[in-house]
């Protein structure tokens, strides 16, 4: 019996279910920080504190972004239960600014051979701060990473530096001042360098990192964010605004032709969406509407050119203010969109020179459309008759006397009665 009994306990354990391992997801951090990369990243979050993952890796490629956007990762990061470590990866990556501030709050930081990170300074988004306003931004940013930095228990001054006087590093100098806690070659040799470490929490709880055996999973943006996230992008910005004026112009001079005007709104919500994402300079929005403006009068106005190129400054002044922003990464690139700039003024001038002919051409049709017409006296004028213009019977009147056969011409409608002449 106690033979049989063991037997069976060993049979039990043996195949008995294991808990599933969580995975580690990995999640990209790639390009500008806006809005919807930030969503993105704290989704991530919460769908591996939800799954209790042993860690969550940011992979990061980014040259900053928007303040907003980075407190709102930090904040995440900061009170989730998943340790986060921040791998600036692969080889040639950056993590600058927005970035550089972002792997300092992190649980663990990590860079790739061939990175660098640092020149976390603010800027404005248009313009100069005066001196007074620069030194209170920077204060508080300063302020803000020594906070971060002294808790996570990395090099304050030197990141305090990153933000006061646009210091960068690279990886090798990162790891020599203490501002990142290892090197590794990829997202497997990091883990295999974790596996075991313990980890101080920022609320200062510890953790042991048990990695070994886990499998990674790739944290994709869904379709939605996808879709957001390419509608967010400078010259795609700009290319709606154009669209939006176009389609809502052509609407409005050309009532009824329903698709020019479905596009415009389609491409105004689409804008208005994005300038929630990117940072707009109205200035620069004020600067298109202007230069459409200047196209449509150049048609009408003789000005030999002059509207034309003032509409091309104009339009491309508008394209490089459109984005309230100093990161390369989100200002509109001019001389990318000059071929679609002046293709638009192209299509603008020949829209507006139509609208203008067929307001100008004679009307066909109606009262307005019989006048000046030719026709024939069907029955003698005496001065009312019958003639027959444009292949109908007109009940006509003449001041003169109008022989039957004599050739006429409409000089006025009056009800359904032609006042005529004799014609030409």
């Amino acid at each position: 019996m106690p033979a049989r009994w063991l037997t069976a306990a060993v049979a039990a354990l043996l195949l008995a279910p294991r808990p599933a391992r969580a995975e580690i997801p990995v999640v990209e951090l790639d390009g500008v920080v806006h809005a919807i990369t930030a969503a993105h990243v704290v989704q991530a979050i919460d769908r591996a504190d939800a799954a209790g993952a042993p860690l969550l890796v940011i992979r990061m490629d980014t040259p900053g972004g928007l303040d907003s956007s980075m407190r709102q990762i930090i904040d995440r990061m900061l009170n989730c239960r998943t340790p986060v470590a921040v791998f600036v990866s692969p080889s040639g990556a950056q993590a600058s600014s927005a970035g550089f501030i972002i792997m300092i709050a992190a649980d663990l930081a990590a860079m790739a051979p061939g990175t660098s990170t640092g020149a976390a300074h603010p800027v404005a988004g248009l313009g100069q701060m005066d001196e007074v306003m620069s030194k209170k931004v920077t204060s508080a940013m300063a302020a803000y990473i020594r906070s971060k930095a002294e808790r996570r228990g990395r090099n304050v001054e030197m990141a305090e530096k990153a933000v006061v006087e646009s210091k960068s590093f690279t990886e090798k100098e990162a790891l020599d001042l203490k501002l990142i806690d290892l090197i590794a070659k990829d997202v497997p040799d990091l883990l295999k360098q974790l596996d075991g470490r313990e980890v101080t929490r920022f609320d200062g709880t510890k953790v042991a990192l048990k990695l070994a055996g886990q499998k990674t999973v790739d944290v994709r943006m869904d379709w939605r964010q996808a879709i957001l996230s390419a509608i967010a992008r400078p010259e795609i910005l700009f290319l709606l605004l154009l669209g939006a004026l176009a389609g809502l112009g052509a609407e409005i001079s050309h009532p009824g032709l329903i698709f020019p005007g479905v596009i415009g709104a389609l491409c105004l919500i689409l804008f208005l969406f994005a300038s929630q994402i990117i940072p707009v300079n109205w200035a620069g929005v004020l600067l298109v509407v202007l230069a459409i403006a200047l196209f449509a009068a150049e048609v009408k106005v003789h000005s030999f050119g002059v509207l034309t190129i003032g509409g091309l400054v104009a339009m491309m002044l508008g394209a490089m203010m459109l984005v309230d922003s100093t990161l390369p990464e989100l200002r509109v690139d001019v001389w990318r969109l000059l071929p679609v700039i002046l293709a638009f003024a192209a299509f603008v001038l020949a829209l507006v020179r139509l609208v203008v002919q067929a307001q100008r051409r004679r009307a066909r049709t109606g009262a307005e459309g019989l006048v000046g017409r030719r026709g024939e006296a069907e029955t003698d004028l005496d001065p009312e008759g019958w003639v027959i213009v444009q292949g109908e019977r007109w009940r006509a009147s003449s001041e003169e006397r109008l022989p039957r056969g004599e050739r006429v011409e409409v000089v006025s409608m009056e009800g359904l009665r032609l006042r005529v002449r004799k014609g030409a």
